[in-house]
């Protein structure tokens, strides 16, 4: 299934080719809207030439930053991200032979699958229900279980970049978003 969230066709095709990709995306979204967040792969490819796990984890780490940073940059900090992904791509490397899609491919179950995000840089508890939610809905990897772990996440509706698909969807979720935060904020 290719995946549709950034409006951005190679950006969308960068994370349907690569799961380490979509991995990143994921982690960029924070702080950041987040079609901008996932395009943050296309860019690293583009500038780079290369968006493997080793050659991400071992390029050399102020000019990796430089190059996150050039405008349009990976993300609001390009810096610390630039960390970050390294981080994650040595993770990957190391753990997984490269291959990010064993992280939810190899998992036992959906608690194991919750276990191996959450010890990744930049992935807390909501940060992974979301990414299983993703996994779930757009590439139908559904491990035992997947519904308990990501809670409301797992239901129908428009509430993260799991029920993204297109310009609608996006629109939808970012309302909803902004309903949350004037709840949130009405309740203070």
């Amino acid at each position: 299934m290719a995946i549709r969230i950034t409006g951005d066709d190679h950006a969308d095709q960068v994370l349907t080719d690569s799961p380490f990709a979509l991995l990143v995306g994921m982690m960029l979204d924070q702080q950041y809207p987040m079609e901008h967040a996932f395009r943050g792969p296309a860019k690293v490819l583009d500038r780079f030439g290369s968006f493997e796990p080793a050659a991400v984890a071992a390029a050399d780490p102020e000019e990796f930053a430089a190059l996150c940073s050039t405008p349009p940059a990976i993300h609001r900090f390009p810096g610390s991200m630039a960390a970050r992904l390294q981080e994650v791509a040595r993770i990957v490397e190391d753990q997984y032979g490269g291959d990010a899609s064993r992280i939810w491919t190899e998992a036992d179950d959906a608690k194991d699958l919750m276990k191996r995000i959450q010890a990744l840089p930049g992935f807390g508890k909501q940060k992974a229900q979301i990414f299983v939610a993703l996994l779930a809905k757009q590439l139908g990897c559904r491990p035992d279980g997947w519904e308990q772990q990501v809670g409301a996440y797992a239901e129908d509706g428009y509430r993260s970049v799991a029920d993204v698909v297109d310009p609608e969807s996006l629109q939808k979720v970012r309302d909803h978003k902004k309903e949350m935060k004037a709840a949130a904020r009405a309740g203070r």
